[in-house]
């Protein structure tokens, strides 16, 4: 059983910086990827980004709203993927998700990804 535990959300202004923090139960957190969803409300739940397990290399791959201006990267000595978010936007508000395929799937789709954390509430006001 996977357990993804996510933190670091909070209330920041526009063009500030937040990071986020997916820590992950499992022997083999270095062979999962890592995915972060976020869903605003109303909204359908969508991908922001993902990194992949040893398989292949902690390759990372971003929704084009949050390209160059977030970076997912994970320490698997710590069973920990961070989520830098940089230049925030109001319209980055949501609550973030992180979620792990422990087939170490390239994959973005929310449908392939079996575990899933709380969530924490970003907030970005203007």
């Amino acid at each position: 059983q996977v357990q993804l535990v996510e933190s670091g959300g909070g209330l920041v202004q526009a063009g500030g910086s937040l990071r986020l923090s997916c820590s992950a139960s499992g022997r083999a957190f270095s062979t999962y990827t890592i995915a972060w969803f976020r869903q605003a409300p109303g909204k359908e739940r969508d991908f922001v980004a993902r990194i992949t397990g040893s398989t292949w290399s902690s390759n990372t791959y971003y929704a084009d709203s949050v390209k160059g201006r977030f970076t997912i990267s994970r320490d698997n000595a710590k069973n920990t993927v961070y989520l830098q978010m940089n230049s925030l936007k109001p319209e980055d508000t949501a609550v973030y998700y992180c979620a792990a395929n422990i087939r170490g799937s390239t994959s973005t789709q929310r449908s392939l990804y079996a575990h899933w954390g709380q969530g924490t509430q970003v907030t970005v006001s203007s």
